[in-house]
C-alpha cells in the first residue's frame, strides 16, 4: 500500500505575525519550532510549539505543527490528539483532517479514518485527497472494488499523480490481476520513473511469478530511492531467502523488524528462514501464531506445514 504522506515539512502552518506582542511572540515560537523540524529535531520543535500554545491555547497552526513533530517521533496517539485540537479550533482545517485520517490508518483506526475521508469528500468534492484517503480505508477493509473507485475518482481530479496509479495497481496485485497491474505501472513509470513504491510493487509481482532475481533487482531500486521503508528491506530479505542467500536474507529481515517490530510479514519471513535452517522449534515459534491469526497470508500455511514436518 502506498500512502502519500504529503511532505509535511512543506505543509507546516506559518502564521502571519501581527503587531500585537502576543501574536508576535507566538509566531516566533512557531517559526522556531519549524526550524527545529528542518534540523530533524522534533523534540526541540515540540518545546517551541508548546511555548506558542502556552501563549494561545487556541492556536490551531501550533497544534497542527505539534502533531507533525509527534509523527516524526512515531507518537501516533499524540499526533491524533493534536490534529484533533487543530480541527477543534479551526473546524475547516482540511489538511488537519487529511493528516489525521492518514494517522488513524497508521494506528489501525480504519473507521475513524473513513470519517475524515467522508468529511473531505463532502466539504471539498473537487479535491483529490478525500477520495485518496477513502480508497486507502477501503483497501484496509478489503473492499477492493470500492477502493479502486475511490482511487479512480482521485486520479480524475489529479491525473498527473503517479502515486494514485500505483495504488490502483496495488489493488489489482491483491486480486492477482498482474496484467492489469503491469499496465498501470507502465503508466505510472511514464509520469515518474523514480517512484520507489512503483519498483517495490514490481518486485512483488516478479516474486509471485517466480522471478526472484528480477524481484531482488526491483526492490533494490526501491531502496535506493527510499531508505526509510521497513517493508522494502523485508521484501529484499524474502527474495534473498528464495535465492538461497539465507543468512543475508535474515540480515535484511532483522533490519526490517528493528524498524517495525510488529510487521506480520517480517515475522513470517523469519519463520521461513528457520524452516530453511531446519530449526523446527524456532520456526513454529513464529509460524504457529501467524497461522492462527493470519491463515490467509501468502506462504504462511505452506511453511507452517513444512515446519511441522521438520
Amino acid at each position: 500500500m502506498k500512502k502519500i504522506r504529503i511532505s509535511l515539512l512543506f505543509l507546516l502552518a506559518i502564521s502571519i505575525i501581527s503587531c500585537d506582542s502576543v501574536e508576535d511572540k507566538k509566531g516566533r515560537f512557531l517559526l522556531k519550532g519549524n526550524e527545529k523540524l528542518d534540523e530533524n529535531d522534533p523534540r526541540g520543535a515540540l518545546e517551541f510549539y508548546q511555548e506558542a500554545l502556552d501563549l494561545d491555547s487556541t492556536y490551531s497552526d501550533a497544534w497542527f505543527n505539534k502533531a507533525v513533530a509527534h509523527l516524526q517521533l512515531n507518537q501516533l496517539d499524540e499526533a491524533i490528539l493534536d490534529f484533533s485540537a487543530a480541527i477543534n479550533y479551526q473546524p475547516t482545517y482540511s489538511e488537519a483532517y487529511f493528516q489525521r485520517g492518514l494517522t488513524y490508518l497508521d494506528n489501525g483506526e480504519f473507521y475513524k479514518a473513513r470519517e475524515d475521508a467522508n468529511w473531505l469528500q463532502n466539504n471539498q468534492p473537487n479535491e483529490w485527497k478525500g477520495f485518496f484517503l477513502g480508497g486507502l480505508v477501503q483497501e484496509k477493509l478489503q473492499n477492493y472494488d470500492l477502493a479502486l473507485a475511490a482511487f479512480g475518482k482521485a486520479l480524475e481530479l489529479n491525473p498527473e499523480n503517479s502515486d494514485l496509479i500505483v495504488n490502483q495497481a496495488t489493488i489489482f496485485y491483491y486480486q492477482k490481476n498482474y496484467a492489469k497491474a503491469d499496465s498501470l505501472l507502465d503508466m505510472a513509470k511514464e509520469i515518474n520513473p523514480m517512484e520507489p513504491y512503483l519498483h517495490n510493487l514490481e518486485s512483488m509481482i516478479a516474486f509471485d511469478r517466480g522471478n526472484y532475481q528480477l524481484a531482488l533487482e526491483a526492490v533494490e531500486k526501491a531502496i535506493s530511492l527510499n531508505t526509510s521503508q521497513a517493508y522494502f528491506y523485508n521484501n529484499k530479505g524474502l527474495y534473498l531467502l528464495y535465492l538461497g542467500q539465507i543468512e543475508d536474507g535474515l540480515e535484511f529481515i532483522n533490519r526490517s523488524l528493528k524498524m517495525d517490530a510488529n510487521n506480520p510479514y517480517a515475522l513470517r519471513n523469519k519463520g521461513i528462514y528457520y524452516v530453511l535452517k531446519g530449526d523446527k522449534i524456532s520456526a513454529l515459534q513464529y509460524l504457529q501464531e501467524l497461522y492462527r491469526d493470519f491463515p490467509e497470508m501468502d506462504l504462511v500455511a505452506e511453511y507452517y506445514e513444512k515446519a511441522q514436518k521438520l
